[in-house]
């Protein structure tokens, strides 16, 4: 008896741990749900797609399809339907941990903090997901609640160690609480991550600027104003600075790009006299000093700077032009000159001072870019890369200009130059769909299929309607032969573009292709709908009723085809097949003339002859069937 239990128990065990099912099944929506959950760590479009595809099929009005919609309207950016969508989730499956902290990150976007904490501490009670984290750390830090704040930047950091506005919170958080050392090391780590981050820049000046290190405080910002040219808070913390050192010149001039110099402010004049600007006042003290002084090039520049912050550019140029006579050493007063030349259309001239500033300053990269500019406008793209190559040695965090320089050199077929420059587009800008595109069109020219395909279906990912794209991925898919890869894009294709007839008839031939007949007469179908006398679907249509063997309907059908197109050949050739099949009359022979009888006798000698050839063959092939 002991040995009978025993074996049932091993038994029982077998069919268990090899999958036998009893045949109770197992629930679908939960597999769906489960399949929901993972999609967060599926990197490749084409199987995000068939996953979730698959999600949907297996439970269509469950939580995990509404997931899958919520993710959906949130790529083409329609959060409220996504936040509809997750919250109907929510209600089918309450403790699914994604949806919420997918929520909260949509709910801490809108402003709704108070719903985003409850959402994004529901997702983090079983994801740690780093944006949720951030999220989080941001709202805490909002409500002062710096604790808190501190440990969920610090949680996010682990994971995004390049996000430097995660490092730039966690020093705003030291500073506010009065530890300042902390805060510098934070800043740091921002710049490590960013070097152009201008809240990290001005952070740290303002720490040095409350210990009252003014070298380092200037240091920090002239970094800061390399990186960031148009910020105005770091001119106006420059302006601060230049003023505790003494210097009211570059104080000054710091304070009106900074958008809040004093001479731009009103100073009302006694009662009975007309009220003047402080502007026009500085003005004509300038215009005084230089009658005094003539060669005072500082007071033409600061008059230049003040004509063109008001709007006045002939003055502005005027002023410019003389502290240029004098041999200015401020490398800006050849830019700013350069800039009126290029508003007046005056490029040579434009171009003249710009090589001043450069000369002046081989550091400034606003006169490079501009040279730059214009040499690739002109077609002198020697030229341009070397300043576009100038420009990117003092900001190199400017994706814009590496792909100006990848371009150029496609264009000259330097193909390992323009490699090197799309990625470094890339590597700042990895979602850029033009450099993606344009990439992989080299690794194609190249035969590097897998790499074209890779950064093909990037572009797809930025713009859907990416049509280049989507044909030339189509090409390199037909040369490999991934016909199931044709058929996802093509659906595509038409999902997109619904009413164009070409997109349909694309997908009829893929389906006729692979055998998919009733797909493919569904689609030939649609696009004779959306134009009737689309000759080639009219034609497709035809051949594959043919195929399938509903000769009438592929009569009336390549007859359609034949009015829409009468040059079309092989709808002539088709036709006719069907005509033999519909009327196999043997041809008459009338007796007693003799042409007829003479036709008669040439066909039956006919008959003969392939008769003889039959038991020729026959013959022929007797022994080696022995």
């Amino acid at each position: 008896m002991k040995i009978l239990q025993t074996y049932m128990l091993l038994l029982g065990a077998v069919f268990l741990l090899t999958g036998f099912s009893w045949g109770l099944g197992s629930d679908p929506c939960m597999e769906a749900l489960e399949i929901a959950g993972s999609l967060g760590t599926v990197r490749d479009e084409a199987q995000m797609r068939q996953a979730e595809t698959k999600i949907i099929a297996q439970c269509p009005n469950g939580a995990a399809a509404h997931f899958v919609n919520a993710l959906q309207q949130e790529r083409v950016g329609n959060f409220d339907g996504a936040i509809e969508e997750y919250r109907r989730t929510l209600q089918q499956a309450p403790s699914f941990a994604v949806a919420s902290g997918n929520l909260g990150l949509l709910y801490a976007r809108k402003g709704m903090n108070d719903e985003a904490s409850v959402e994004l501490t529901r997702g983090l009670t079983s994801v740690s997901n780093p944006l949720y984290h951030k999220a989080i750390a941001q709202i805490f830090a909002t409500q002062k609640v710096y604790q808190l704040a501190a440990y969920h930047y610090n949680m996010a950091g682990r994971e995004l160690p390049g996000d430097a506005s995660i490092f730039v919170g966690l020093a705003e958080i030291y500073t506010a609480s009065s530890q300042p050392d902390k805060a510098l090391d934070e800043y740091r780590r921002a710049l490590v991550a960013d070097p152009g981050s201008a809240k990290a820049h001005i952070g740290t000046a303002a720490i040095y600027l409350q210990r009252g290190e003014l070298d380092k405080a200037l240091e920090q910002l002239k970094r800061g104003e390399v990186a960031a040219p148009q910020n105005r808070e770091i001119h106006l913390m420059l302006a601060t600075v230049y003023e505790k050192k003494g210097d009211a010149k570059l104080a000054d001039y710091h304070s009106l790009l900074g958008g809040k110099s004093k001479l731009t402010q009103p100073a009302t004049k006694s009662v009975g006299q007309s009220t003047a600007s402080g502007a026009d006042e500085e003005i004509e003290n300038l215009k005084a000093a230089i009658k005094e002084h003539p060669e005072d090039t500082l007071s033409y520049e600061k008059l230049g700077h003040i004509f063109q912050a008001a709007g006045k550019d002939a003055e502005a140029i005027e002023a410019y032009r003389e502290a240029s006579h004098r041999n200015s050493s401020n490398s800006d007063v050849y830019l700013n000159l350069g800039i009126l030349y290029e508003k007046k259309s005056q490029i040579d001239e434009a171009v003249v001072v710009y090589k001043r500033a450069v000369k002046v300053n081989p550091a400034n990269a606003e006169a490079h870019l501009r040279l730059g500019d214009i040499r690739f406008s002109r077609g002198l793209f020697q030229e341009a890369v070397e300043q576009y190559s100038e420009f990117l040695k003092l900001r190199p965090a400017s994706p814009d200009i590496h792909l100006k320089l990848a371009r150029i050199f496609a264009k000259s077929k330097e193909a390992g130059l323009a490699l090197s420059s799309y990625n470094s587009v890339l590597t700042y800008s990895p979602n850029d769909g033009d450099a993606n595109r344009e990439i992989a069109a080299l690794y194609a020219q190249k035969g590097d299929s897998e790499k074209a395909i890779s950064h093909y279906k990037k572009a797809l990912a930025v713009h859907k309607d990416d049509s280049e794209a989507r044909t030339s991925l189509i090409s390199i898919y037909v040369k490999n032969k991934q016909y199931d890869e044709i058929t996802v894009l093509l659906k595509e294709a038409v999902e997109l573009s619904p009413d164009d007839p070409v997109n349909h008839y694309k997908l009829g031939l893929i389906y006729d292709f692979k055998k998919e007949y009733d797909n493919a007469i569904g689609a030939y179908k649609k696009a004779i709908e959306l134009k009737p006398d689309n000759a080639r679907s009219l034609n497709a249509l035809g051949r594959l009723y043919m195929k399938t063997g509903r000769l009438s309907e592929a009569k009336e059908t390549l007859e359609a085809a034949k009015k829409a197109d009468p040059a079309m050949e092989e709808t002539s050739i088709l036709l006719n097949n069907i005509r033999d099949e519909f009327n196999p009359e043997p041809r008459k022979i009338t007796k007693g003339k003799k042409g007829k009888s003479k036709k008669g006798k040439k066909s039956s000698k006919k008959t003969k002859t392939k008769s003889t050839a039959k038991t020729a063959s026959a013959s022929t092939k007797t022994p080696a069937k022995k």
